[in-house]
This record gives C-alpha cells, structure tokens and sequence, in this order.
C-alpha cells in the first residue's frame, strides 16, 4: 500500500470529480505550481495509483432504461467453472460489472439493457444457458440517488 500526503489526496479528489480538469487549474485547486502538480500525477500514474480516465456516459440518453443487479450463485465452487462463468460473462455487452463476492451469491453483476424485455431476454438467453449457474436473482433499479461511477 502506498501512502499518500494531503495534497496527492486532493489530486485525487479532485481528478475524480473531473478528469478533465487542466493541469493548471488542478494545481491552482491543491496549491501547487504547475510544473510541481505535472509531477506529481505523473508519479500517481506511474505508481499505478492512477490507471486511467473516462468519460461520464448519460446513458438514459443512450436508451439504456433498465440496470439491474444480478446475484448468481454458481451449480460448484472449482476454479474451472468459476474461469468458465467468468469467460462467457465477459462477452455479454449487457454485463457492464462482474464481481466475485462472499455470501449468498458467488457473483455479482450490473446489468444494463434497453429495458426490462430486453433484459428477460438477457436473463434466459445468456444466464440461463449457462451450465455453471445454479440461482439468479435480480434486483431492478428503480432509481438511484447516488451513483459516483
């Protein structure tokens, strides 16, 4: 673990909240010159603190109406149907996160889809045909009052 001071902290809140932020108005935020700011990401990024930047995706805009979360409990618990679950969820577009988790479920998926037809179709098509799986129980949401993605 690497430990970080109170200004490389705030560079990362601040690169958080907006990864396209100048490097000149980042360092105006934390109190560094520019050039010490520059260095100072450079060191995050080269550290593997930082490991990249993205963009915000409006995806109602998108026509994405439905995310749901999918709890799937798999049929045994060997390596070999674990890499084969893995392997065929990370073909499925819809499946925007897999976690492997404790508990109840073995994973644990966000799923999102056109709307909840096509997420049905998603649930029989690619989960249900899946040897490995054994239980699915979804979770819609409904709305979200926060989302820090």
């Amino acid at each position: 673990m690497i430990e970080l001071d109170s200004i490389s902290k705030r560079i990362l809140r601040e690169l958080e909240s907006d990864g396209r932020i100048s490097n000149a108005e980042l360092a105006t935020r934390v109190g560094l010159s520019a050039s010490a700011c520059l260095r100072r990401v450079q060191e995050l990024e080269r550290s593997g603190i930082i490991v990249g930047y993205r963009a915000v995706i409006n995806h109602k805009a998108l026509g994405i109406g439905c995310i749901a979360y999918v709890g799937v409990g798999l049929s045994d618990h060997t390596k070999h149907s674990q890499e084969a679950f893995e392997q065929a969820i990370t073909r499925s577009v819809e499946v925007r996160e897999c976690h492997n988790i404790t508990g109840s479920y073995e994973y644990l998926l966000r799923v999102e889809t056109t709307d909840l037809i096509a997420y049905k179709k998603f649930h029989t098509d690619v989960l249900g045909v899946l040897p490995q799986v054994h239980a699915i129980t979804t979770f819609v949401v409904m709305d979200s009052a926060k989302d820090d993605r």
